[in-house]
């Protein structure tokens, strides 16, 4: 084996110790980016709270429709047939739905328990499960119906008229035959009808990873 000179010993030496060091700047690096993108996909808790008057903007009446929502992102705690693990939009709360009849003079009334809610920027979209109703010929009991919510910012949840509101029923969701279409989770129209009163506010969060085994 041929031996360095003493210059090159050192010179070699400090060659070997800026690989080493430039390795661990640079595994180190790729730790703290990986960590960050970690931190940025771990999800929060997705929220929509609030409660507005709407009105149908192909129906001109003097009815006052009314939704108010109070949901949580509760993700993986509903065991359903065949997904015993639950799903990443499980959701709890409760939603109310208010219709007042001007020609009648009668308020229609229902509640539903919320099951699952699923977030965007700024929108949602939520449904429940019927569990309570004031008159009969509203709807029936276990029936699921779909909200979405569009918070528009400077208006949600603070009286403003940005917010807007999609619900599944009033001839949005029907079969070819004209009866009504079953809802699925989470879902429900864009929300086409705008809020004219009260608002909603929606908290984002991204759909929680699947359950470890």
């Amino acid at each position: 084996m041929t031996s360095l000179s003493l210059p090159a010993r050192r010179t070699a030496t400090a060659t070997i110790a800026a690989l080493v060091a430039g390795f661990t700047l640079c595994t180190s690096s790729i730790a703290s980016s990986a960590e960050q993108r970690t931190d940025h996909r771990r999800p929060g808790a997705a929220r929509i709270v609030g409660s507005g008057d709407i009105v149908l903007p192909y129906v001109s009446d003097n009815d006052v429709r009314s939704f108010s929502i109070d949901a949580v992102g509760a993700p993986y705690s509903i065991p359903r047939p065949k997904i015993p693990t639950g799903l990443p939009v499980d959701a709890r709360g409760t939603v109310r739905i208010s219709h007042h009849s001007a020609d009648q003079n009668v308020t229609y009334t229902s509640e539903g328990q919320v099951e699952c809610l699923v977030t965007g920027p700024n929108t949602a979209t939520v449904t429940a499960l019927i569990t309570k109703v004031s008159h009969e010929e509203i709807g029936s009991l276990g029936k699921r119906v779909g909200l979405s919510v569009y918070d528009g910012g400077k208006g949600g949840g603070k009286g403003g008229k940005a917010d807007r509101v999609g619900f599944s029923w009033n001839g949005v969701n029907l079969l070819p035959n004209g009866e009504d279409a079953e809802v699925g989770t989470c879902m429900a129209p864009a929300p086409y009808a705008p809020v004219v009163k009260g608002g909603y506010t929606v908290t984002h969060a991204e759909l929680a990873p699947l359950p470890r085994p």
